[in-house]
């Protein structure tokens, strides 16, 4: 079993297994009183969640719990957060789950004590300084998988309810205050959720090594990461209570969110709009489309998938190589080839290319792609046709 341990990089991590008996202590070194723990309806009656309100009421910590948050967390989920945030004279917010959670109660903390719309803080320019620093409330995460690393980002990605247009909001004080990882809380995840937020993890690394921004802190963190990844989701899949592949599957995932501050890909510019117009899980959606985005940004990426592929031991270090590495790893952990056999509608193409455009990943993709390019990949991606992104 790998060791408790608490870092500060970058921010402060509470790290080992039990440690969310210690959430009454984090929530006293902030001042925290009582808390609203934001989660979602999956979460609120498992044992899990018993484990962290025994921990709080055991040292009388007040709380509230707001858990009507959607798997893709939209502005009315957070409006409603911060209503009941405000009504209860709630202090802090204790974001508890996957992505959805943790972004939702990390916009509900910023959004507590702001009186502009949640929109008007989207990433372009400079619209974070248009927020009252004072109205943003502290935040503790509490990862309950290992994907998004939500819990260590600066950034949330929040649906418009009317557009269903995925917005980041993004503030320097987002970061959470204290993030407590611990693998218990993920034992009991479904095999499905393992594969697809282990994916998502490995794509967030994958992204920030591959975007041609210079930040070689990033691509040693995002290397370490992949590598962590390779190493341990197959064991996390096969055996949900193997204590060190779990415990390593967080680290890895917080690790991708850390070094995707250096910028993401064309992967997350599609599964975005999937997720917005789809309501589809963002890591099926990632793990479906990687393969397909990786052959069309080939001729851009191929000296860095070499060096990646030695460092990983994988054999005729290419492009090519590592392709088939991430096919067959969808094969070991059950995920769909195609984005038609997830249930997506095939025939918004050239709207989903569109919108995907527009998407701030775009922007530090591997290599510069238009709006037929990103329509090409859709198409792809749907029909398992890696031929379509050549024309």
């Amino acid at each position: 079993m790998l060791p408790s341990t608490n870092w500060n990089y970058p921010t402060t991590v509470w790290f080992g297994h039990n440690r969310i008996e210690d959430i009454s202590e984090a929530c006293a070194s902030l001042d925290i009183k009582k808390p609203l723990i934001v989660t979602d309806d999956a979460l609120v009656s498992l044992p899990i969640m018993q484990d962290l309100i025994n921990a709080l009421e055991e040292n009388d910590v007040k709380y509230t719990i707001y858990s009507d948050v959607q798997p893709n967390p939209t502005g009315k989920n957070v409006e409603d957060g911060v209503k009941i945030y405000n009504e209860n004279k709630n202090d802090g917010v204790i974001a508890f789950g996957g992505g959805s959670a943790l972004d939702a109660g990390k916009t509900i903390a910023f959004m507590s004590g702001q009186s502009l719309s949640i929109w008007d803080f989207e990433d372009i320019g400079d619209n974070f300084n248009k927020a009252n620093i004072e109205g943003i409330a502290k935040t503790i995460a509490i990862p309950t998988t290992s994907g998004t690393g939500s819990e260590v980002g600066r950034a949330t990605v929040i649906t418009h309810s009317e557009t269903h247009a995925k917005k980041i909001i993004f503030h320097p004080q987002m970061l959470p205050s204290i993030v407590i990882l611990d693998p218990n809380l993920t034992y009991g995840l479904p095999k499905h959720i393992t594969a697809w937020t282990g994916i998502d993890a490995l794509v967030h690394s994958i992204e920030a090594y591959l975007a041609p921004t210079f930040h070689p802190m990033a691509d040693g963190i995002a290397m370490e990461a992949i590598k962590i990844i390779k190493d341990n989701l197959p064991k996390a899949y096969k055996n949900p209570q193997d204590e060190n592949a779990r415990a390593n599957m967080l680290v890895a995932a917080m690790m991708g969110a850390t070094a995707f501050q250096k910028g993401l890909g064309s992967v997350h510019s599609i599964a975005h709009q999937l997720g917005g117009l789809f309501n589809t899980p963002h890591g099926l959606a990632n793990s479906i489309i990687l393969p397909y985005a990786l052959a069309q940004n080939a001729d851009a990426i191929e000296n860095k998938m070499v060096k990646l592929c030695e460092f990983l031991d994988i054999n005729n270090p290419s492009t090519k190589s590592f392709i088939e590495y991430i096919l067959e790893l969808r094969k070991e952990l059950e995920i769909p080839h195609t984005l038609s056999e997830a249930k997506i509608d095939g025939t918004r193409a050239e709207e989903i290319g569109k919108l995907a455009f527009a998407d701030p990943s775009t922007g530090t993709n591997a290599k510069k792609v238009t709006t037929l390019d990103l329509t090409l990949l859709f198409k792809a991606a749907h029909s398992g046709n890696f031929e379509l992104i050549k024309k």
